[in-house]
Parts: structure tokens; sequence; C-alpha cells
């Protein structure tokens, strides 16, 4: 992948777009597969996104904020490049680590040890590479006694921290992360934390959806609010946050007398 020039975004988002369909009964013929006549949404389908726009700049540190289905992790989805726009463009610059749906793409036949070679290969990391981070990996995720172990017998817990663990090892330059850290034990998830931070202190780019202010405060200079698949504020994280808890105090029923 091109290193972007000094100054240049290393991710851009240009008027964005992507739709779903609400169940399975709205299907889309095999004329609408070839045809760009229409942008409107057909019956059963919804626009998840829609006319989101922003560029990113290396090393910055941005948060993602919005009520349950605006479109926030559909929003990391598409940096990631696990789905693609329906209308508008995006483009990425440099290599991404997503920790999203982290323990996707684990076999639960194969054991500890193979899920690691597989997961840290299909994210590009050599045999050697893998070979030579191998105990830091396991020594991260606190489960050496279980390394031999299906996974499938771990706990949910431990699957988390396996994930986490093989996934913060990856060297590249954008991190995506979504609500992992709200899971496992609190000394695993301070433990997240630290290396989170030593990856932005880095120069790393980081991504962060997630719904505790904490986190965001801690992580984040920057955020991104997004109301009903739009992106209605892009600025410090604080106003970021202030306008999100205004929306849902605007929203909130009101109490009894």
């Amino acid at each position: 992948m091109a290193v972007p020039e000094s100054g240049s975004p290393v991710i851009q988002v240009v008027d964005a777009g992507i739709r779903f369909r609400r169940n399975k009964s709205a299907k889309r013929s095999f004329k609408d597969l070839f045809s760009d006549s229409s942008r409107r949404s057909r019956p059963g389908e919804f626009w998840a996104l829609r006319h989101v726009s922003f560029d990113v700049h290396r090393g910055e540190a941005i948060g993602v904020v919005g009520r349950n289905g605006q479109g926030k992790s559909t929003l990391l989805k598409l940096v990631a490049e696990v789905v693609l726009p329906d209308e508008g463009r995006i483009r990425v610059r440099e290599g991404v680590a997503p920790l999203i749906e982290i323990t996707g793409g684990f076999v639960n036949d194969l054991s500890v040890r193979d899920n690691v070679y597989l997961t840290a290969g299909l994210h590009g990391m050599s045999k050697d590479e893998i070979r030579a981070s191998f105990d830091e990996i396991i020594d991260f995720a606190e489960i050496a006694e279980f390394v031999d172990t299906p996974y499938k017998h771990l706990s949910s817990g431990m699957k988390v921290r396996i994930a986490f663990a093989v996934i913060a090892r990856l060297d590249e330059p954008i991190i995506l992360v979504d609500e992992v850290l709200a899971v496992g034990d609190r000394a695993f998830r301070e433990k997240c934390y630290k290396r989170i931070e030593e990856m932005v202190a880095s120069g790393r780019t980081l991504f962060l959806v997630s719904h505790n202010e904490k986190d965001l405060r801690r992580f984040c200079e920057r955020g991104l609010y997004l109301e009903k698949g739009a992106l209605v504020f892009d600025g410090p994280i604080d106003e970021a946050l202030d306008i999100y808890n205004a929306a849902l105090d605007s929203k909130a029923p009101a109490k009894s007398a």
C-alpha cells in the first residue's frame, strides 16, 4: 500500500453511503443489481449511512459517538473494507488493524495455538513473525496453560483476551476499535487501555467506537457524532459528547409529576 504524502489524509470519506435490507423478504431484482438509475431506498431497504464526508490525518485519535443503530459500527466496517459503499467513495492509504467483532474468524475446533497462527496469518503476518511474537501474544492473553486446548472450550472472556492479543500485535498504522474494551475483567481492560495508549503514542491513527465517555475522553481528541446515518458534528471530542448528551436528554421521556 502506498505511503501517503506528508500532510495528506490517510483516510478520505467522500459523500459515502451504504444501504441494507430490513429483512430477507425485501429482495432486490436481478435488474437492480446492475442498475444505478435510482439512489432512493427501495421497499424494505434503508440507508445505514448517507452523505458522510471527512478526512483523517496520520496520528489522529477519533471517537465515534451516537446512539445504537445510527451507523457507527457500519462506518468502521467501511473503513476496514469489510463492506463497500453503495455511493460515494472511501480511500484508505495505510494498513488497518481491525478490533471489530473481535472473535470473528476464529475456528472452534482448532487449538488456541493453531488459531493464533491462522488469524495472525490472515492479517498479513508471516510464519516467522508469528513465531517470534507467539510467546508475547500468549503471555498478554494470560492463557499459557490453554495453548493446546480447542478454542471452543475457552470461556468468552478468554476468547476476547486471545483475540485482542493477536490483533494488538499487528503493526498496521490505523487501529479500528469497536466496543471491545467493554468486555473482559477489570485488570485485563486496563492492560488493553495501556496497550492502546502505547499504540497511539507511537503515532498510529485511532478510530474508537464506544458508549463509554471516560474511554472516549481518555483516548480521543476529535469526535464524530452520527445521528440517523448522517454525520452531524465533527470537532473536539468534548463538544461532540456535549452535543450527543444534549440530544439524548431531549429524547428522554418526561418525568411524571
